[in-house]
């Protein structure tokens, strides 16, 4: 997996801010590009729309409490 292009700091933003930015933000790469996703809590209901979309995606929750999900792209390849 590449190094994120973008981040996304969502953890001070409420419903459904983070998951519109992420959304523009994905928007803007190239395919096999990733982008960064910071959350104070575990974004299912994004987790459909990329799983519908055939993007790929890994989540980590750090000892904070953040959630990185770090989200790649959709790669025909």
């Amino acid at each position: 997996m590449s190094q994120p292009r973008v981040t996304v700091d969502g953890r001070e933003l409420f419903p459904p801010e983070p998951m519109q930015r992420v959304l523009a933000a994905l928007a803007t790469l190239a395919q096999g590009e990733c982008l960064e996703l910071l959350l104070a809590r575990e974004p299912f209901p994004l987790y459909e729309l990329l799983r519908r979309d055939g993007h790929t995606w890994r989540t980590r929750l750090e000892p904070d409490g953040t959630y990185v999900i770090t989200i790649t792209k959709f790669s025909a390849a």
